[in-house]
């Protein structure tokens, strides 16, 4: 091995031992303890204690179910509401607009215990400001914390007001890259600018919107903070209890790691799965 590469792999070791340490070698040995049942000492082998469990628990199914909703409805409203923003960002028109950048990029800055103590005032029953709204309406007070229905309609506003002005950056930084020779030329063919914007801005922005899409499925696969710290840990009665809360409770609550384990394997099945679903269906046709 020629003496420039007998350095460089030197400099890297040290990166890559720690890298090997406290990520490869954490992956596999999770996925062995997947196998184990934990529930005893010493632990033994056994398919069915873990992965076996997976088919018959309810609670699995729960959070699947919760988790799944939360998917398929979360995702497309906060992709569609980031497109908009990131062509409202893109407008000429639009003074300050460093300004509004920041501000809408600004919820991913906030905490998340201080932005999720803030969604829990607002919405409270007695003294939120959203139920006082509603009340001044003529309507009734919603119990946000109650209602598992409202809960996890709390909780997809909640992901979606964090998450979309994100989303909206990284779709402006596309919309930025389209040549503006693009638009002038549709002009002069007295294309609209509503006819521009679903024959000329949507495709050229497919990869990048393709692009937030596999992120926001990966990490709503991993939701954990909303259900844990607004509806207090998947209330009320489970209705927004998540994988990554089922996940956490078994690993951390009643310390069945083997379980905890297969179900981490899931969610990654699951967001590899969902993420290579959206991958074939938004591409190029031949």
């Amino acid at each position: 091995m020629p003496f420039r590469t007998r350095s460089a792999y030197a400099f890297l070791a040290p990166y890559l031992l720690v890298f090997a340490t406290f990520w490869v070698w954490p992956i596999i040995n999770s996925f062995l303890i997947s196998f184990q049942n934990t529930r005893i000492n010493p632990w033994k082998f056994s398919f069915q204690a873990n992965w076996g469990r997976l088919f018959y628990d309810p609670a699995f199914y729960n959070a699947l179910y919760n988790t799944l909703i939360i998917l398929l409805i979360q995702v497309p409203v906060m992709i569609a509401l980031a497109t908009v923003m990131a062509v409202m960002l893109n407008s000429p028109l639009l003074k300050a607009r460093p300004l509004f950048r920041f501000a809408f990029f600004a919820p991913v800055v906030v905490g998340e215990v201080a932005y999720a103590a803030v969604f829990r005032l607002m919405f409270s029953l007695d003294f939120g400001i959203i139920n006082k709204l509603i009340s001044a309406v003529g309507l009734s007070p919603v119990s946000w914390f109650d209602n598992a229905n409202a809960a996890m309609a709390l909780i997809i506003l909640a992901v979606t007001w964090r998450w979309a002005g994100y989303n909206a950056i990284i779709i402006l930084a596309g919309l930025q890259s389209i040549p503006d020779d693009v638009y002038e030329a549709a002009t002069l063919d007295r294309v609209s600018k509503v006819q521009q914007f679903f024959h000329i801005t949507l495709p050229l922005l497919k990869p990048i919107i393709l692009f937030c899409v596999v992120l926001s499925v990966i990490g709503t696969m991993q939701l954990f903070t909303e259900p844990f710290l607004i509806t207090n840990r998947g209330g009320p009665g489970g209705g927004t209890e998540t994988l990554g809360l089922l996940l956490y409770r078994q690993g951390f609550t009643s310390l069945n790691f083997g379980y905890a384990s297969a179900i981490a394997y899931t969610m990654a099945a699951l967001a590899v799965a969902i993420s290579l679903l959206n991958l074939w269906v938004g591409r190029d046709p031949k």
